[in-house]
Order: structure tokens, then C-alpha cells, then sequence
């Protein structure tokens, strides 16, 4: 199932704040989107709609993240229930990436970005998406929720 899958969007999950990253099978390329607002864990749905309908993916891939000793935080399982609500709701194959050190890499790269250019940078949490979908892409587990 996973090979034939060639768009996707990926998602890093937070309460406050939800990343969102488009990604293409054929380049193994993510690009962050501007971030999906949510309260208290839950998202803008009409906003997460929309991008649905404007990017069209094949499937979703949402951020697991876990404890460095590989225990599930209070914070995993409401990712892990975000994506279980986001199959229900769009009927798309939906799956868990391990998502650890992906905040510390976006923030690595924003914080080298910051220094050689100019202008609005993409979110952290929409770059942590781009590193959760593209680790995903070079790995495809069908980890599901």
C-alpha cells in the first residue's frame, strides 16, 4: 500500500499549534504550510478541511512523539488520537512516524536559516512536519494509529 502512495501531508501535533508539510514520493521532498491553529488539542477542523481539498494527499503521516527510552508520553496518545480522528474523518490511509529530535533539527535548521537570509521563516512546528514527513518517506512503516 505504501508504495503506491505518491502525495502526502504531514503533521506535527501539538496542542496550541498543529505543523503541516506537503510531501511528494517522487523527489522524497517535504514543504512546510503555514500552521493549523488548535485548543486544547483540538484543531481547526475547517482549516485542516481546506488544506485537505487544496493539496489532495493519498495519505497522512502524523508524528509520534515518544520518550527517548521509547515510552509514550500524555502527549503521544493525544497525537496518536488526532490521527485516529483524521482517518474517521477523511477515510485516507493515516500513519505514525516516530517523530523524536524533530523540533531539535527544525530548530537547528531555522536557527542556520535565520543567519543567511532575510524575511519570514517558516513555522517550527510546520518544519518539524517537513522532518516527520520526509523521514517517513525515506522509510515508509505502515505504523498505524
Amino acid at each position: 500500500m505504501t508504495a503506491t502512495i505518491q502525495r502526502l501531508l504531514g503533521f506535527d501535533f501539538g496542542t496550541k499549534r498543529i505543523g503541516v508539510a506537503s510531501a511528494q514520493a517522487i523527489t522524497g521532498t517535504a514543504s512546510p504550510l503555514a500552521p493549523v491553529p488548535a485548543r486544547d488539542g483540538i484543531p481547526d477542523w475547517a482549516r485542516l478541511d481546506a488544506l485537505l481539498a487544496e493539496w489532495k494527499p493519498e495519505a497522512l503521516v502524523v508524528g509520534l512523539p515518544l520518550n527517548m527510552d521509547d515510552t509514550e508520553s500524555e502527549l503521544s496518545h493525544l497525537a496518536r488520537k488526532f490521527a485516529r480522528r483524521m482517518f474517521a474523518r477523511y477515510q485516507l490511509p493515516v500513519f505514525m512516524c516516530d517523530e523524536r529530535l524533530s523540533s531539535h533539527s527544525a530548530r537547528g535548521l531555522l536557527m542556520d536559516l535565520k543567519g543567511q537570509r532575510r524575511g519570514k521563516l517558516p513555522s517550527l512546528d510546520s518544519t518539524a512536519a517537513v522532518f516527520i514527513a520526509e523521514a517517513w518517506l525515506a522509510d515508509p512503516r505502515p505504523v498505524k494509529p
